[in-house]
């Protein structure tokens, strides 16, 4: 009786089978080779998209590959449940982030597990739980205590209604990602940590992260900017009260400075208001900065936007002309690089050219191309290149790269400036004035100051009772049963929690180090289980996260490295960066974005389900809930079972490069699986009794050789297309192959007469079964099974291939000219009859025979001649 695929029927039955027998639960054992694979971990929004099933079906095909290599494989998952959208998403529904957190996360656990996706669920952790942050938090106020965390003043995006802070990536094209109302710069109080403590070492370990992509190595390097110039000290004309006597910055272009014609300052430096403070461009300079700290401040809007500033009526001294530069505020000029100040050499800069030109500032050239003089009054764009130094003093006739050093030199001599490595790299603010995050442990007392919490009193807990109110701001600051305290050093009755919370960041910092022991109660980590399990061996993720969590991952490691937490420095041995998944859009001019299965109808006559109207076919594009081209994972599994889903976003295209859906290629998956199946059950007989042949192949004659030899063939081509390059989708194809293999030879009569035939072909089929396991694993347990192992395939051994079936068997062919022998040569056993002719027809004697005549036809005989008429 023939067994039907029924993939519902047999992925429900293995699930139940693996949670039961715990078959992916993980212990250390130093017996064993260690295999940590990661997926980063997802935030719970309560379902799973097709994005999240690609990432993880990488992910479990490595795991699932290493386990039958022998490794000892932990595989984890857990959630990162911290963030504003949980908080957003509580008050839009009315009820507590608690609730709908964890509601979520039931939601996607179920969800993962209907996927088959091979997790310890044992060492599963949720970063909004107590028992996780606590540690945190522990961890806080030692950085605290090292002088690692720091509270300072400082510019900050801020979004007014949601009355919060946001990270520059929070902030799209000026407004709240969330909220979509106009962000503005606001100085606020802030929690930091000192990562530009580790700036140079995160950036020369970027040269040993062998296993990572070199493009993501090149971003963090980037970020970290490190930039090699000077330190100059422009005095000011006038001292002003309270402030130093002069500007300092920071230039990589010293060469640069007689050039210097004016300066620059961001409209947040501490000086601006200063300076023109009781002067008449003060109305002017109070309405710019009020105008720029409203607007979009990040590198690439700055580069967009018409250069612009305001003088503020004051000027400073160039240490080396001694000329009168104007002081202007600009909008190009950010806080965040260097000292906040700008000298501007408007003829060798292009921005501060474009500046100079609309308010008619000085142009001084200094730089030269060789024989060529450069007019500043008829120059129309800065000169960037390298030169001769002219108007520089005793530097003229210099070039300007060799003169760099001495003019550094100078500087310091004339107590003036010196020379200084800056990095673009700046401390991460990690305060975030919202609820729904890992309390900061600080108390703030009017006679201590600023106090620790004692670690005995952690966790300090996110209180139940508040209410989330759609004004946004963190209820923190008006629950005075959480704000209130007693001093912990004085007593005083009159102080006050802190009440922003941490940056989420800091959650997904570290999760993979509590991964190791995630129910330890004694400490953050549990040391030998971390020693044994990590680093991570194999980290997978977007390539979004590039720079700020896998930096910040680096720099918490090293943080935990220092207090002797953990003996490594670097968190991840090897980095996969998958790419996207992508889909058309469709959209009705009424009825805007359409999901899929609101669109009736095929090619050009695409009507919207809605209103009946005409929809357009868009680009193929990332997938997004904004642009409804999105695709149920659900749905798929339920019509297709999680298999085809699984092997659809493997096979579709390598990890690396964005995967464009396709239903086809679901529906091809689901005939591949059946195909599969198919050849077990039309075998099942004919190898029950069987011994799986794994002799040497010259043993063998036709049809068995010639598959035992495809097998092997087929096991390097898998092996190596997992093991070196992650190409599932070569992988695949190969098993393919070999089953195509199996479909021809199957109703071979001279096969069936081969005593060695059904050993060889038990061997073919047992081998295609293996090598799809880690791919499609509940059809290919359900498959062991039928074919009578006892044991699950989880755990079955990886086949090996011999090299010496891999060799290819030659023959001796006949090249002939008009039925006289003319040539001789070696070619593979049952090549192709074009490539044949290809090899006869390049022979240099043969083509001497030939001798230029036109060629009639060719005849071929398999395995023995070609024979060229002419």
């Amino acid at each position: 009786m023939e067994i039907r695929y029924n993939p519902e029927e047999i992925e429900l039955k293995w699930q139940k089978y693996w949670e039961k027998n715990k078959t992916f639960k993980a212990e250390k054992d130093t017996n064993k080779k260690k295999y940590y694979l990661l997926e980063m971990f997802p935030y719970p929004s309560g379902k799973i998209h097709i994005g999240h099933i690609r990432n993880y079906a990488i992910g479990d095909v490595i795991a699932r590959y290493k386990r039958m290599l022998g490794y000892n494989v932990m595989h984890p998952m857990g959630w990162d449940a911290f963030g504003m959208p949980a908080e957003n998403a509580a008050i839009e529904n009315n009820t507590h982030p608690t609730a709908w957190t964890y509601s979520n996360i039931e939601a996607m656990r179920n969800q993962l597990k209907r996927a088959g996706f091979s997790y310890d669920w044992s060492r599963e952790l949720a970063t909004c739980s107590p028992e996780y942050y606590k540690w945190e938090q522990a961890l806080f106020l030692k950085m605290y205590e090292a002088g690692m965390a720091y509270r300072k003043e400082s510019y900050v995006n801020w979004c007014e209604k949601c009355q919060t802070v946001l990270a520059n990536e929070q902030v799209e094209s000026g407004a709240c990602w969330r909220c979509k109302e106009p962000v503005m710069r606001k100085k606020l109080n802030q929690w930091f940590f000192s990562i530009t403590d580790y700036a140079q070492e995160l950036l020369d370990y970027c040269d040993k992260l062998s296993g990572w992509p070199q493009k993501v190595t090149l971003m963090q390097k980037n970020w970290i900017g490190k930039s090699i110039g000077a330190t100059i000290k422009f005095p000011l004309e006038h001292n002003i009260k309270e402030a130093d006597n002069y500007i300092e910055v920071f230039t990589t272009r010293q060469d640069t400075v007689f050039g210097a014609t004016f300066m620059c300052l961001a409209p947040e430096h501490p000086l601006v208001e200063k300076l023109a403070k009781g002067t008449s461009q003060e109305k002017a300079i109070n309405k710019f900065i009020e105008k720029t700290v409203k607007s979009n401040r990040t590198d690439k809007d700055i580069e967009k936007q018409e250069k612009e500033g305001v003088f503020t009526g004051q000027y400073a001294i160039n240490p080396f002309t001694q000329k009168k530069m104007p002081i202007y505020t600009a909008n190009f000029a950010l806080m965040e690089y260097g000292t906040g100040a700008v000298m501007s050499v408007p003829a060798h800069d292009q921005r501060d050219f474009e500046f100079a030109k609309k308010y008619n500032l000085e142009i001084v050239v200094v730089i030269e191309p060789e024989n060529k003089k450069l007019d500043p009054l008829t120059i129309t764009e800065a000169y960037i290149g390298e030169g001769i130094l002219v108007n520089s003093g005793k530097f003229n006739g210099s070039k300007n790269k060799e003169a760099m050093e001495a003019i550094a030199d100078q500087l310091k001599e004339n107590g003036t400036g010196d020379k200084k490595i800056n990095f673009r790299l700046r401390d991460w603010g990690i305060s975030r004035q919202r609820y729904w995050g890992a309390p900061i442990p600080i108390i703030y007392c009017k006679k201590c100051g600023i106090v620790p919490v004692p670690e005995k009193d952690l966790p300090i807990l996110l209180p139940e009772d508040i209410k989330m109110e759609k004004q946004g701001g963190s209820p923190l600051e008006k629950a005075d049963s959480f704000k209130k305290i007693t001093c912990p050093a004085c007593k005083s009755e009159d102080a006050r929690r802190e009440t922003d919370t941490m940056d989420t960041f800091v959650e997904s910092s570290w999760y993979f180090e509590r991964y190791c022991s995630p129910h330890y109660k004694d400490g953050i980590i549990e040391k030998k289980e971390n020693d044994y399990w990590m680093p991570v061996d194999q980290y997978i993720g977007g390539v979004e996260h590039a720079v700020l969590h896998l930096l910040y991952a680096r720099y918490f490691t090293r943080v935990l490295n220092k207090f002797g937490f953990v003996d490594h420095k670097e968190p991840f041995a090897n980095l996969l960066t998958q790419g996207m998944v992508c889909k058309e859009t469709h959209k009705c001019a009424k009825c805007g974005f359409l999901f899929p299965e609101q669109v009736k109808g095929e090619s050009q006559n695409k009507k919207c389900a809605i209103c009946g109207g005409e929809v357009e076919t868009g680009r193929i594009e990332k997938m997004s809930k904004s642009k409804k081209n999105v695709i149920e994972p659900s749905e798929l599994i339920s019509e297709y079972g999680a298999d085809t889903t699984r092997l659809f976003c493997l096979f579709a295209a390598p990890p690396e490069r964005d995967l464009e859906w396709s239903k086809t290629g679901v529906e091809g998956g689901f005939r591949f699986i059946n195909r599969v199946f198919r050849i077990v059950n039309k075998n099942l007989k004919r190898i029950a009794l069987a011994a799986s042949y794994a002799d040497a192949s010259d043993k063998l004659a036709g049809e068995a050789k010639k598959l035992y030899k495809k097998t092997h063939v087929t096991i390097a081509r898998v092996t190596n297309d997992i093991e070196n390059r992650f190409h599932f989708n070569t992988a695949i194809s190969a098993v393919m192959e070999l089953v195509n293999a199996l479909y021809l030879i199957d109703d071979n009569a001279s096969a069936k007469k081969d005593p060695n035939f059904a050993g060889v072909l038990k061997f073919a089929i047992e081998t295609a079964i293996l090598l799809l396991a880690p791919i499609v694993p509940h059809v290919c347990e359900e498959l062991w099974q039928i074919l009578g192992h006892k044991n699950g395939v989880t755990y079955a051994k990886w086949p090996k291939y011999l090299k010496e079936a891999l060799a290819k068997d030659e023959v001796q062919i006949v090249a002939q000219v008009n039925g006289k022998i003319r040539s001789k040569f070696l070619s593979e056993t049952d090549i192709e009859d074009e490539k044949l002719k290809e090899i006869a027809l390049a022979d240099e004697r043969v083509l001497k025979f030939i001798n230029n005549k036109p060629i009639k036809k060719v005849i071929v005989v398999k395995n023995k001649l070609v024979n060229i008429v002419v």
